[in-house]
């Protein structure tokens, strides 16, 4: 599978990934039934490992070093951050408001890995808006 192939992969392992978790955030914090349900818990696994797998991948053929690579230790301390707050967003032993904030940081966090990719600096959106700073 070519460099570009395996790209596709990934965005779209993101994209779903981001969609499934917008998903079963906003219902958990509903008090949906479905989010406890063992599908719902174990297509984000699949979807997850498809995207772990193409990241590596992905690192693995560009020869990028997290060490070497600002933007991409970013990346993944950022997913650290990520999964973190997630797992607290959608854990119902936490209360609704914990269980907000941890929402929305998770998703503040995901859209801010997503800019460190697409502008492969470890300020992501930030280094953008510096620009226009005097």
């Amino acid at each position: 599978m070519d460099y570009l192939a395996v790209k596709l992969v990934h965005q779209t392992a993101v994209a779903l990934s981001l969609t499934g978790f917008f998903a079963r955030g906003i219902a958990s914090l509903a008090g949906a039934e479905w989010v406890q349900r063992r599908t719902a818990k174990a297509l984000p696994q699949i979807v997850d490992t498809v995207l772990l797998a193409s990241a590596v991948t992905l690192a693995w053929t560009a020869r990028l070093n997290p060490a070497a690579t600002p933007w991409l230790l970013a990346k993944l301390l950022g997913l650290v951050l990520y999964v973190a707050l997630g797992v607290v967003a959608l854990k119902q032993q936490y209360s609704r408001g914990i269980r907000v904030t941890a929402f929305a940081g998770a998703l503040a966090t995901a859209s801010w890995i997503v800019s460190v990719a697409i502008t492969k600096s470890p300020k992501g959106v930030f280094a953008l808006l510096g620009a226009y700073v005097p």
